[in-house]
């Protein structure tokens, strides 16, 4: 399927989104978020898919934030319902059941650091500029952004990239805990490759219930997350993976899941 704002492409087992509007560094417009949520919703339901590559389009632009046009004349109404729909999207691509890695390949500001930070994995290159300087322009972060942020790297990084609208280099978001890796800039798409495929040699839904009990039980308490876990880990050993995987390991053979 075509569209507008958004390159879709299936390769092995791996769906590469890309965000194609080179012209205004891939900025977010409301077209855009629809797009991709018709792309989750597809990917969500392809058994062919087993992992998300979200990149963008051009040298120089992971996404450069929301599209500054249709934000200047945003009413409390429509931004409110701008900011909600957003946030579903974003909690789509995040709960999607299947792993998203980002890409980072340039800048990566406001809502594309937001997009970045929903996914499961965030790879960056050496010429990536992260940041979140919406207060720069009198606004906040809308699409999850505070509240991801301090979930990943705490309260004091999240209030000082939120309140300052400072950009921060590859390197420094690695020593931060944003990105998990840094790459020169050729290197970086065949890297999340390479993850994705160690991602998909696994157990697909070994794969599915880990990020649900990652994803679930950050926001519950300890003891409420450790049930989540043994409830999963008690549905994946009545599975036939689970004595695939098994069998395999005992008897020194490449286990062959089915995700049954």
């Amino acid at each position: 399927m075509a569209y507008e704002n958004l390159l879709y492409e299936k390769r092995d087992r791996i769906a590469f989104i890309t965000f194609n509007r080179p012209k205004v560094l891939n900025a977010l417009n409301r077209k855009t978020m629809e797009e991709l949520r018709e792309v989750l919703l597809a990917a969500r339901d392809d058994d062919e898919v087993r992992v998300l590559i979200l990149t963008g389009a051009g040298e120089k632009s992971f996404v450069a934030g929301a599209d500054i046009g249709e934000l200047a004349v945003q009413t409390p109404v429509s931004g409110k319902d701008t900011a909600a729909f957003g946030q579903g999207v974003l909690q789509l691509l995040e709960t999607i059941g299947k792993p998203s890695i980002a890409a980072i390949n340039g800048f990566a500001l406001g809502g594309g650091c937001e997009v970045a930070l929903a996914c499961s994995m965030r790879l960056a290159s050496k010429t990536a500029k992260l940041g979140q300087p919406e207060v720069k322009l009198g606004i906040m972060t809308g699409y999850g952004g505070s509240q991801r942020l301090s979930r990943l790297c705490g309260k004091g990084v999240a209030h000082e990239l939120c309140l300052t609208g400072e950009m921060i280099s590859a390197e420094e978001a690695h020593r931060i805990g944003l990105v998990n890796h840094v790459y020169e800039p050729s290197e970086l798409l065949p890297a999340a490759e390479a993850l994705a495929k160690k991602i998909i040699a696994n157990a697909p839904l070994s794969v599915k219930f880990t990020m649900e009990a990652i994803e679930r039980g950050t926001e519950m308490p300890l003891a409420e997350g450790q049930y989540l876990e043994t409830t999963l880990f008690g549905v994946l050993a009545a599975t036939e993976d689970m004595r695939e995987g098994t069998r395999a390991f005992l008897e020194k053979r490449t286990a062959q899941f089915r995700g049954k």
